[in-house]
């Protein structure tokens, strides 16, 4: 890959996957990680899982494979600027999200709950699981074989403890040190992607007002300038216009203090990225708007009385949905059934984090009527 820094991931310089395969003939080896995951069961599954409003509640909000496309997209930019690993982190973005669980963050509290005598549940782990264990699409190995780069990607937190049961890829977590910074990247991306496009699907849902947000002066600032412009822009028009004005605004301050730390830093080698402070990072102004906007939307939209509602109904699907399969493994899949045999309850959790939100409506309306 032409035009990479020194201390970008590379083809020659990355560990390499678990299980040898022969190089790729017509692409780069983290071009075939991303093409594996976009090919996968599980990012499929991620046209029906929330995001923050349930798939029932309207067809223009986005779900997690909508957000993880966006997130893709950003990260794609940015590393591309950077003279970074754009497949990397790419690849790192469009699997980031394969392990939550339906219903959201909800979901996945609601399943950890359910697996604390077994080892918890938490989705950057169980994404892991599904790319190194899950997917059933090769004949050589379970899950996707990526590279180790993605993989330590995707695993962006995971407590010490927990880290060193994992091997190699949760060394890091372990020994305190960076990953690499496409995978930084991909942490800002999720950021600055979810911010925003709450913003947009929670001013069309109604649970939050344009007159609440103009309070919030990352908003503010934007949507008038949107104004000064645009004196006659409807309101969809304006949100839209308001909205990219802002991702453009984080971008570009990310991109300005990110390379300024990398140049003040001496890194020349991707051994002095794992070994040096976060490198991607927003200046401190930027880091302080931003972080104003995500107070607001915690509580006006995620903790909204509608939302909590949805959710907590889906807290009490999956509670239920695992009682009934560990009281009777009989009424799971087969090929679940015999998994449970091998790894327990966590065959359970497997089976239930895969779920889509509609999926897991309909087996527990199976179940309970």
């Amino acid at each position: 890959m032409p035009n990479l820094a020194s201390y970008a991931v590379g083809d020659r310089n990355s560990r390499g996957r678990r299980h040898p395969e022969p190089p790729p003939k017509a692409r780069g080896e983290f071009q075939r990680d991303r093409d594996r995951i976009v090919h996968s069961t599980a990012f499929r599954r991620l046209e029906y899982k929330t995001q923050v409003f349930v798939n029932h509640e309207g067809d223009l909000f986005r779900t997690r494979l909508t957000h993880s496309i966006e997130v893709a997209q950003i990260a794609r930019s940015v590393a591309r600027s950077l003279q970074l690993n754009d497949d990397l982190a790419e690849a790192i973005a469009l699997a980031h999200d394969l392990g939550h669980t339906p219903f959201g963050h909800a979901g996945q509290e609601a399943l950890d709950a359910c697996m604390k005598d077994h080892g918890g549940f938490e989705h950057n782990l169980q994404s892991l699981r599904i790319v190194d264990e899950l997917e059933e699409r090769y004949g050589a190995f379970d899950g996707l074989n990526l590279m180790f780069e993605t993989r330590e990607g995707i695993l962006k937190h995971c407590p010490p403890e927990r880290a060193r049961g994992l091997g190699e890829v949760g060394k890091r977590f372990a020994d305190g040190l960076r990953p690499s910074l496409e995978a930084q990247i991909c942490n800002l991306a999720d950021e600055i992607a979810y911010n925003n496009h709450d913003v947009d699907d929670g001013l069309r849902s109604g649970l939050i007002s344009a007159e609440q947000l103009e309070q919030i002066s990352l908003f503010a600032r934007h949507a008038a300038e949107a104004r000064a412009e645009f004196p006659n822009i409807a309101d969809r028009r304006l949100v839209h216009e308001t909205v990219r004005r802002m991702i453009d605004a984080l971008v570009t301050d990310l991109l300005a203090e990110s390379a300024r730390r990398i140049a003040e830093s001496g890194i020349a080698t991707l051994e002095d990225v794992h070994r040096a402070r976060n490198l991607i990072a927003f200046t401190t102004a930027m880091a302080e708007e931003n972080g104003a906007l995500k107070h607001f939307l915690r509580g006006a939209l995620y903790n909204h009385e509608r939302v909590l509602h949805e959710t907590d109904k889906g807290r009490r699907i999956i509670a239920d949905l695992f009682a009934a399969f560990n009281a009777d493994p009989a009424l799971l899949p087969a090929q679940c059934q015999a998994a449970m045999t091998v790894k327990g309850p966590r065959a359970i959790a497997d089976h239930i984090a895969g779920m889509t939100d509609r999926y897991a409506i309909s087996e527990h309306r199976r179940l309970f009527g």
